[in-house]
């Protein structure tokens, strides 16, 4: 499952049997880049927090599937199988409650530089987000000035910033140590449909 120790949410106790009964998903689920925190909770506390705040956070303003589609292109750049799998069928799972058409924007995110079916807003973005994922040191203000030109707001900018910036820490968790998405179900965020309010920090 991963590279160094773990336990389980059969074996847990205390602060982190406790966390693991607040991350669980649907069925009990507590998906493994959540397990390999286990050796310390605190860590796997502060994770869920920014996760959660990050992406799931009713005072973002972008949608929420948009969000998850730079989070699968992050993970994507970043070749992170685990990332990416469970976030691809996160991506589909919103884009079907949304009435919207899957396959097409899936194969725009395999693009080096995502075109249609995404609006020229969004493809802006992805372009940042591929700068900021792959040379960093190489944003400049004019690349957040195109991002205003397309007429997203400084908000979005930094909603779209934070979750590029999220999914690089979490690609490099499970990449780093080992993590796999063997045994589990794929998609299903923790705490999908209630709880939320948990781990908001106004």
């Amino acid at each position: 499952m991963s590279f160094i120790e773990v336990i389980g949410p059969g074996t847990a106790r205390g602060r982190l049997e406790k966390t693991y009964n607040l991350v669980a998903g649907p069925g009990g689920q507590v998906d493994k880049v959540l397990q390999v925190h286990s050796l310390r909770p605190h860590t796997l506390e502060g994770h869920m927090a920014l996760y959660k705040n990050v992406l799931h956070h009713t005072g973002n303003m972008l949608p929420e599937w948009f969000l998850e589609a730079v989070g699968v292109q992050v993970s994507r750049l970043n070749a992170c199988d685990y990332c990416n799998r469970h976030h691809t069928a996160g991506l589909l799972n919103l884009m079907k409650k949304a009435g919207m058409h899957f396959e097409g924007y899936n194969r725009a995110l395999n693009e080096p530089e995502p075109g249609k079916p995404f609006s020229e807003r969004e493809q802006a973005a992805l372009a940042y987000v591929a700068k900021l994922t792959q040379a960093p040191a190489s944003v400049k203000r004019e690349d957040i000035d195109k991002l205003r030109i397309q007429g997203l707001s400084d908000g979005e900018i930094l909603e779209i910033n934070q979750v590029a910036s999220y999914f690089a820490y979490a690609n490099r968790t499970v990449s780093g140590l080992g993590v796999t998405t063997e045994g589990e179900v794929l998609g299903l965020s923790p705490q999908q449909g209630e709880g939320r309010e948990a781990w908001r920090h106004d």
